[in-house]
């Protein structure tokens, strides 16, 4: 995935139907490029009664969404952004807030 988007960042929706809700990174399928935020694309999934899973039913959980359809929350404007790499003079790579210039942890 690159520097773009990490586990634990803040993203928003930007398409679909969770369009504008925000939410807070779970995880990555990288070779799909899709990422798992938690409480946005619920999916319901039918489990049959096992060992594990005692009883059986339906369960909520998140359904990845696609890179794309996700913009990362400037924790200082808090407002969705594009994000900007930069190489500080110690060689080290920081992501950046393209419209207020913050550097994001």
């Amino acid at each position: 995935m690159g520097l773009d988007i990490k586990k634990n960042d803040t993203v928003m929706v930007v398409a679909g139907d969770d369009k504008g809700k925000k939410g807070r990174v779970l995880g990555f399928l990288a070779a799909e490029s899709r990422v798992l935020v938690e409480g946005l694309n619920m999916m319901k999934k039918h489990l049959k009664p096992s060992k594990q899973q005692q009883q059986g039913g339906i369960i909520e959980k998140e359904a990845p969404l696609h890179r794309s359809n996700v913009m990362l929350v400037c924790p200082k404007c808090n407002k969705p952004t594009k994000i900007g790499n930069k190489i500080l003079k110690d060689g080290k790579k920081i992501r950046d807030c393209k419209q207020c210039g913050e550097v994001i942890e």
